[in-house]
């Protein structure tokens, strides 16, 4: 469901959640990245995971992020309500050099783990 109506509310629960560097760079790299959890935001933004699920409670809490559980593991994503608001501002921000260098953090996360799983696989090691 996209926004159909932009409330003075809503904005503000937007904007008072991007207010803060870490919220932003883990919404930047929710964006752009689709799904994450919470070991691969530390890992990317080299925060404590204390840290990260502060702001990640935050964003939640602020009705941003969906949180979807599989298993052991909690995937956080951007809920669908937001993407169009904050589509226009990382339009504006997205030559930004933080997020640029997170952004090439989550690829090579993202290289290694693919490695590691095709060598897994070769291996036989899973069905």
């Amino acid at each position: 469901m996209r926004l159909k109506n932009f409330s003075l509310p809503f904005g503000l629960q937007i904007f008072k959640a991007m207010s803060d560097e870490a919220r932003l760079r883990i919404m930047h790299l929710l964006f752009k990245n689709g799904e994450l959890t919470i070991s691969d935001l530390e890992h990317i933004l080299d925060f404590t995971q204390t840290k990260t699920s502060r702001h990640i409670t935050y964003l939640k809490n602020s009705d941003i992020v969906n949180a979807r559980k599989v298993d052991q593991w909690v995937f956080y994503s951007i809920r669908e309500e937001v993407f169009d608001v904050l589509n226009q501002l990382f339009a504006y921000m997205n030559r930004d050099n933080v997020f640029q260098k997170d952004q090439e953090t989550f690829e090579v996360l993202k290289s290694n783990r693919e490695l590691a799983k095709n060598r897994v696989r070769s291996r036989g090691w899973t069905s």
